[in-house]
C-alpha cells in the first residue's frame, strides 16, 4: 500500500470526520438498489485496470467540474470509492459542499472491495 504524506493523511482524516463513510459490504448492497450510484474516483489508468461492477467513472481530477452534468439530482445516493478510501473522502466532502446531500465515501476503497471478493470487471 502506498505511504501517504502526513499532510495528505491529515487532510483526509479531517474530511472523513465530516462525511459519511460506509464499508464495502454495505456499499455493495446499496449499489444494487435502483438509483444508487457507485462512483469510481480513481485515475483513468486505475479504472481501466479493473473496477467494481456497476460503477461509473468520474475521476477526482474532474468530478467537481462534471458531476452536475452527469448527476444533476442533488438528492441522488452517491457512493464514492478510490484505491484505499482517501481520495474518495475528499471527493465526498466536496460534493457535499456542492449541495449533494446523500454522499458517502467507501472505506478501504478498491483494495477492500477486492479483498472482500465483491464483483469486479476489467477492461
Amino acid at each position: 500500500m502506498k505511504k501517504h504524506s502526513p499532510g495528505f493523511e491529515k487532510l483526509c482524516d479531517e474530511a472523513r470526520s465530516r462525511v459519511e463513510e460506509i464499508g464495502v459490504a454495505e456499499a455493495s448492497r446499496e449499489a444494487r438498489t435502483p438509483g444508487v450510484l457507485l462512483v469510481d474516483v480513481r485515475e483513468e489508468s486505475e479504472w481501466a485496470a479493473g473496477r467494481a461492477v456497476g460503477a461509473i467513472h468520474l475521476s477526482k481530477g474532474i468530478i467537481e467540474r462534471d458531476v452536475e452534468e452527469r448527476i444533476p439530482d442533488r438528492d441522488a445516493r452517491i457512493l464514492c470509492y478510490c484505491g484505499g478510501g482517501y481520495r474518495s473522502a475528499l471527493v465526498a466532502e466536496n460534493l457535499a459542499r456542492m449541495g449533494y446531500r446523500r454522499v458517502a465515501s467507501v472505506a478501504g476503497g478498491w483494495r477492500a472491495w477486492q479483498e472482500a471478493g465483491l464483483p469486479v470487471t476489467k477492461g
